[in-house]
């Protein structure tokens, strides 16, 4: 017998409070809304995103991976302000309510809601094509928020992570090394390299796009453009293995300059403020790599090694413009 919309609420997302239970959580699941109680020195940060099936993750993506990314892409866009994450809800429309399907997606989603302390307080289920959003809640000290608009000319350009395993995995298709669609399927939200960089970074976005297209939001903002070293992009050894040497293929450039699907953290830094920024994240996940400089001319010049210029072959992800992503 197929269960209704409250018997899978109550199966698979209600969770005793002492599982999950944070202390500001005053009622979570099982009523119209949630209340919590935010502490009054601190500001609350909202973000949303929304995944659909065959447009932000492949037909075969396993449950668990769906999870896990649907509540990962918000808890990046919450690693970009520099905010510490607390609560979410959740909006699952489903084309039915198969059992199996529905424990691996919440085991993949509470798993990583647990490693960060997120507590799941409420949201909705409903009967359709699938798709999923998520609606993330962090907390920042008051007045302290990371943003987009900040940089200046002179500054320094970071990227945290390696650029290119979840855009070159998509590519490949069934092809992609396991550990190249393990970047896809799981990203890594920055959340420590996030809140590390409060009080230090000028400017911070996050890479969901690819590089030049968030990168160019971050600098549209203060009307400033950008040199990028393409030869300093960091990749990891599984996209140096399946990409082959730049000479050969030029995916090696392009695929981290304009895929999607990162989920790394893009921030600038005055120059004075470098050192410490490179201490502090090495230590962290992720650790951090200088890219380029802040220009005060617009644009984003991109800077082979040899001196010459490099000319990617698209500006990164757009929804109403490219298939999927």
């Amino acid at each position: 017998m197929a269960l209704s919309e409250f018997e899978l609420i109550r199966r698979y997302f209600e969770r005793p409070q002492a599982t999950a239970g944070r202390a500001d959580v005053v009622l979570g699941i099982g009523d119209d809304a949630a209340i919590v109680s935010p502490p009054c020195d601190r500001d609350l940060v909202l973000c949303m995103d929304t995944l659909v099936a065959g447009v932000h993750f492949p037909a075969d993506t396993a449950p668990a991976a769906i999870g896990h990314k649907a509540l990962a892409v918000n808890l990046s866009d919450l690693a970009a302000m520099g905010a510490e994450p607390a609560w979410f809800t959740l909006a699952l429309t489903l084309p039915e309510a198969d059992a199996d399907w529905l424990a691996d997606f919440a085991r993949g989603m509470f798993r990583l809601a647990d490693g960060y302390g997120v507590q799941l307080v409420g949201g909705d289920v409903t009967h359709g094509p699938l798709s999923v959003t998520v609606q993330a809640h962090g907390l920042l000290p008051r007045g302290n928020a990371l943003r987009r608009s900040g940089a200046a000319a002179g500054d320094r350009i970071y990227v945290t992570g390696t650029l290119g395993d979840a855009g070159l995995a998509l590519r490949q298709e069934g092809q992609a090394p396991a550990a190249l669609r393990q970047r896809l399927d799981y990203p890594s939200p920055r959340m420590e390299s996030g809140q590390a960089l409060l009080g230090l970074a000028s400017a911070v976005i996050d890479i969901s796009d690819g590089l030049l297209a968030d990168l160019g939001h971050l600098l549209e903002v203060a009307g400033l453009g950008a040199e990028l070293r393409v030869d300093d992009l960091p990749r990891s050894a599984g996209f140096l293995a399946a990409a082959g040497p730049a000479v050969i293929n030029p995916i090696y450039y392009d695929i981290p300059l304009t895929s999607g699907d990162d989920y790394e953290l893009c921030f600038t830094v005055p120059p004075g403020r470098c050192a410490e920024v490179e201490a502090r994240l090495a230590a962290l996940p992720g650790n951090c790599t200088p890219v380029g400089v802040v220009e005060a001319e617009p644009g984003i010049r991109c800077r082979l090694t040899d001196g010459g210029t490099w000319n990617a072959a698209g500006d990164g992800y757009q929804h109403f413009r490219d298939g999927h992503g």
